[in-house]
């Protein structure tokens, strides 16, 4: 999964010969999981047509600041626009457009949605040779970098005047592996690597049954999902679960027992920045298992049942420069189940669940967490769905690393 999904990019078109290449571009944001709007100049529609890049990104292309056919229409909001995005992009950025954003120019519903924009800004020049090597493009350049926006820079080849030479506009397979480049050097994660438990474990009776949870391991997969989305290397190591994921930054380890997910976690922990272990994993085992399925009988079935090993103690116990962080699952006198279990096992950190809250728990879509730090200092969220706790518990992970 791209960096890019289920990001707000905002595309800013100019009259220049290489918008053409903008329709390659929307659908490689599309592809890429990203949400696409397009803002053009009323002199770029000569080059490519609002048509092709509406059917493109699936919304509507705005050009000028209101329907001048329908006086009864809603202006197109650009302030609205700008903090809509979370990414801007300009391309092609002629030496036109370029001029104008440097100076403040709003003569078009392009320029005003720029200087409305609270997102990350990024332009593609595209001009002629003597065009990109002139005086003033050169400060039109740097001053747009001094502003805090960020240049994908053209490339050499031959303009559309028969020239060879600097000024072409990147490609848009160049220009959005840029992007992502970019978002991901500044990602807060970027360079950590993080061990994730999810799941249940089975624990086998014999060959058939096995003694299990409901644990569908959907929080611990969105917790993956908000690491990697912040740029984290993520080992997920997980227990039975239908959960999908797909992101090139998690690496996803299956396993089945409990026994399994301790010698996993510890395959990988020495390397590790962070260990989350969200796993439902089984207290306990049963110490024989039957080679063959254990048959109906009328009398009662007894099944001697042994511990298993503790794979967040154990963690916590050799951890080196790890941030080791658990859960707990409670049922009554939750906060102080929680704090003696931070204690014990030497966490940094542990996120509590209760059985008592509604909505939270197993197999469920939402959850209501409390964090409590190794100081006993407690932070508690209200109901939300579980992809926005990944998030809350991510998040706090990064305050108290950086």
């Amino acid at each position: 999964m791209s960096v890019l999904h289920g990001k707000k990019v905002l595309l800013g078109v100019t009259a220049g010969i290489a918008a053409y290449k903008t329709a390659s571009l929307v659908r490689l944001f599309i592809k890429s999981g990203a949400e696409v709007k397009v803002v053009m100049t009323p002199a770029s529609k000569d080059f490519i047509t609002p048509l092709t890049l509406s059917t493109l990104s699936k919304n509507p292309v705005h050009s000028t600041f209101y329907d001048q056919e329908d006086e009864n229409e809603l202006w197109n909001n650009h302030v609205e626009l700008g903090l809509w995005a979370d990414i801007m992009l300009i391309a092609p950025a002629t030496a036109n457009t370029l001029s104008k954003m440097t100076n403040g120019t709003c003569d078009n519903l392009l320029l005003a949605t720029y200087l409305s924009a609270k997102c990350p800004v990024y332009f593609a020049p595209a001009m002629d040779l003597d065009m990109y090597k002139h005086p003033s493009t050169k400060v039109s350049l740097e001053s747009l970098q001094n502003f805090g926006n960020i240049m994908i820079p053209a490339t050499s080849g031959e303009l559309a005047s028969g020239l060879v030479g600097e000024g072409r506009m990147a490609e848009p397979e160049d220009i959005v592996d840029f992007i992502e480049k970019d978002i991901l050097s500044k990602l807060p994660l970027k360079g950590k690597k993080l061990l994730l438990t999810a799941g249940p474990t089975y624990e086998a009776i014999d060959p058939v049954r096995f003694i299990g949870n409901h644990s569908s391991g959907k929080m611990g997969f969105e917790i993956a999902k908000a690491a990697a989305n912040l740029g984290a290397e993520v080992f997920l190591v997980t227990g039975p679960s239908h959960q999908k994921v797909n992101h090139s930054l998690i690496h996803r380890i299956d396993v089945t027992s409990a026994k399994d997910m301790y010698e996993a976690c510890h395959q990988y922990y020495n390397d590790m920045d962070i260990a989350i272990c969200s796993a439902a994993v089984a207290d306990y085992r049963p110490k024989n298992v039957a080679d063959q399925k254990i048959k109906k009988k009328d009398a009662a079935l007894t099944i001697e049942l042994e511990p298993t090993k503790d794979i967040l103690k154990s963690l916590g116990e050799t951890k080196q420069h790890q941030f080791v962080v658990g859960f707990a699952l409670e049922t009554n006198d939750e906060k102080a189940n929680a704090k003696k279990k931070l204690e014990a096992k030497n966490l940094d950190a542990i996120v509590l669940n209760s059985l008592r809250d509604k909505g939270a728990g197993f197999a469920g879509d939402t959850n209501k967490i409390t964090i409590i730090d190794a100081d006993f200092n407690e932070k508690s969220f209200e109901l939300k769905s579980k992809t926005e706790v990944a998030k809350d518990i991510i998040n706090e992970i990064v305050a108290k690393i950086s």
